[in-house]
Formats: structure tokens, sequence, C-alpha cells
């Protein structure tokens, strides 16, 4: 161990200190320096210019709202139903002797055709008896009346006054008259049984399904067959408040020879084809549908299987079809492709300085290509048809269809001198 003085220890110390003070004042000054070129440089290097900013106009797509003279169209669906059908039922019983060759599932037939007939010998019996029962009424009643006479003369000859009407025997003629009516009455009874054994078609139709067949005994009322007539069919149509307002039809309308309904035409693919039948609005509910708030008007085609039919293809009962019904003409309505329509009735229209305008439209007709409007919107004007991303009233536009005209002029001028160069 080396003995080391105070004051020894004390010296060293210092000379750490100053050694550390030394190197942080150069690292101060080193800094300090850096920091100073930095801003001698910072100000002699150029200030950027200060460039103004420029709001570019959105593109869009636009077309030219025109003028047009529209005729209104509804559309709805409905099905195909029968005018009449009816459940065949037999007003008499016996058995089936006769059932016509149409008598089948979707067999045609005409109205007062012979479908079934009964066998009939048991109502010829009843006949038979019926009228031997009115000629002997007959003979009963004449037999009365002769005696009567021949009391009413008597009486006349004896010259007694206030002779009784038993003894002129007028009840007993007018017995003989009641028995003579019921005896007839019941022969026209027999009769109306007998023919009634002759179940004839009550209109034009078809069968849908038949109960009964040949041989088979059947009841009064029985069911016979389901047949529908098919001289006329119907197509029921639901229409809203709107579609009723497009169409000028007032609740509980029926057609007449002055005033006829709405044209309809029916479509429907029928074995892949598209087919299309011609019908008529001929009457609508009085009262809306309490469940659907609707109004129900009622389609009639005529001959549906005959001249009613599409190129040999009938306008069948139960068939689903759409329909479009004529409605209204309006002069002068504007007309814009349906995706120029912001929600429910507004238009982004396109001012003279190419500033853009949000404007509510009223509309009149709507479908998946165009709008009908009535209000708001003149001929002429410009209409955006593209989506526009943070539209609002003032916005800068830039109408695509006018630039691409232009261009199109100036590729169509330089294509001519093209030419010209080549042929020179």
């Amino acid at each position: 161990m080396s003995d080391s003085s105070p004051a020894e220890t004390n010296g060293s110390r210092i000379g750490l200190w100053g050694r550390r003070l030394a190197v942080a004042g150069v690292a101060v000054g080193v800094v300090g320096t850096t920091v100073v070129m930095m801003g001698a440089m910072q100000a002699a290097a150029p200030k950027p210019e200060k460039k103004e900013s420029v709001v570019e106009a959105m593109p869009v797509l636009t077309v030219l709202a025109r003028a047009e003279r529209v005729n209104l169209k509804v559309h709805s669906q409905g099905e195909v139903v029968a005018r009449s059908k009816v459940n065949l039922a037999s007003e008499v019983g016996g058995r089936i002797g006769y059932i016509s060759p149409s008598f089948l599932p979707g067999g045609a037939f005409k109205k007062g055709d012979v479908l079934i007939k009964l066998d009939p010998r048991e109502y010829e019996l009843r006949v038979t008896q019926a009228e031997a029962a009115v000629a002997q009424a007959r003979t009963s009643l004449s037999r009365e009346q002769s005696e009567a006479e021949i009391a009413r003369i008597n009486a006349n000859e004896l010259g007694i006054d206030g002779v009784s009407d038993l003894a002129l025997r007028k009840p007993q003629v007018d017995e003989a008259e009641a028995r003579l009516a019921a005896a007839e009455a019941s022969l026209d009874e027999a009769r109306l049984n007998l023919s009634r054994t002759v179940i004839r078609a009550p209109f034009s139709g078809r069968v849908k399904d038949k109960a009964v067949d040949l041989g088979a005994f059947i009841v009064p009322g029985g069911t016979l067959a389901q047949i529908y007539s098919s001289d006329v069919v119907e197509v029921p149509l639901s229409l809203t408040d709107a579609d009723i307002s497009k169409l000028a039809l007032g609740i509980g309308f029926e057609e007449t020879k002055s005033q006829k309904g709405p044209m309809v035409t029916l479509s429907a693919i029928v074995g892949g084809e598209h087919h299309e039948w011609s019908g008529r609005i001929t009457r609508t509910d009085s009262a809306f549908d309490s469940k659907t708030r609707v109004l129900f008007s009622y389609v009639e085609v005529e001959d549906p299987y005959g001249k009613g039919a599409d190129s040999g293809v009938p306008l069948a009962v139960g068939l689903y079809v759409d329909a479009e019904i004529e409605g209204l003409a309006i002069e002068n309505s504007i007309v814009i492709p349906r995706t120029a329509l912001r929600g429910t009735d507004k238009v982004f229209v396109v001012n003279e300085d190419e500033s853009m305008e949000i404007r509510q439209v009223n509309i009149a007709s709507s479908t998946r290509e165009k709008v009908v409007i009535t209000g708001g919107l003149k001929a002429g004007e410009i209409v955006i048809t593209s989506p526009v991303k943070g539209a609002a009233d003032g916005m800068k536009v830039k109408p695509v269809e006018s630039a691409a005209r232009n261009a199109g002029a100036t590729v169509a001028s330089l294509t001519t001198d093209n030419s010209d160069k080549s042929e020179n």
C-alpha cells in the first residue's frame, strides 16, 4: 500500500472534473456550430413558390330532357279464371245409360249439348200414369158439370127460387176442377222429370273433372263433374290508388257502350315461347280489399280457345299472366332515363355555368327504363345520369357527353385529313 496525502487526492479529483468539463464544452461547441450552419443554409435556400389550390370539375354523364306525348301504362299480374264454373249435378236419380264422348277431363262442349242420359223408363211410366189420372179427372169433371146443369134446369122448370149451391152441385164441380188441376200438375211434373233424365250443357265450356261413368247410379243432387265456361275468361288484377289515377277508373266502374274500359295486353311463357292476348277491363270492384288495400279490376277475353287465342295457344284457365294496361295520354311530358332519378323525386341539373343544381320534380310514371315528369323540369335542360359523390348545389361538373362529342368531331377531322394525305 502506498500512502497518499489528502491534498493529492483532491488534486486528482479536480483534474478529472476539469477534463470532463473540457469534453462537454467541445461537444456543446460542435452542436452549436452545426445549428448555426443549418440555419444559415436554410436561410440561403430559395423559398418554394406558393401555388393556389385549383378545384377540378367532376366529370359526369348527361342527357337532354325531351318533351314527348306519353301514354301511361300500368303493370299488374293475375290468374286466368273462368267467368262461370259449376259442379254439374242431376236433378233426378237413376242409372246412367249414355255419356257423351266429350264428357272427359279437358273435353269441350257447346251450350245445349247432351252430356249424360239416364235410363228414362221409370219416368216414362210416371208420365203414362199421370196422363191416365188427368183423363180420369176430366171425365169426373164432365160428369159433375152435366149433373149440375141438369139440377139447374130442373129447378127452373119447377120454378123453385133460392136453390142452394149444394143442390145445384157447385161444390162437386169445384172439387172435380181441383182434382183435374192437380192431375195436370202431376203430369207436368212427370214430364219435367222425364226431360231431366237428359242432362245438357248449361253453357259452352270444358270439363275439368268428372265424377261418374257409364252404368253408375246417381241420386238427385249428386255431383257429376266440374265444368267451366270457355266463351269468356276473366283475369282479376289488383290496382293501387296511383294505378287508378293513371287509368282514370272510378270505384265501381262498369263498362257501357259509350264508355269502354282500358285495353289490356296479357302475356305469359307457354311451352317456352312468349305469347300475348288482348282483353279489356269491363268492371272494377265497388270497394277496396280490406287486407291488401287494393281495388280489383276484371279483364275479359272473349273466345280464349278460338279467335282470342295467340297462334293457336289459348288463354287457358289457371294460367298466371303479366298485364300491361293502357292508361291516360299526357301531352308534352318530360322524359328522362331512369338512371337520372335520385331517390323518389329529385334530379341533378347542369346549369349554363356548369354548376349542379339538385331539383325536385313531379313524377307521373316510372319504369326500369324511363321516368315521365309533369313538373319541375323543362325540355332541353341537361340532366346528370351518372353517380355523383357528395352531391351539393353549386358543385362544379364537367359534362362528359359534350366532351365526347367534341372529341368525336376532332377524330373525324383527323381522319379526313389523313385520307386526304393518303390520296395525295
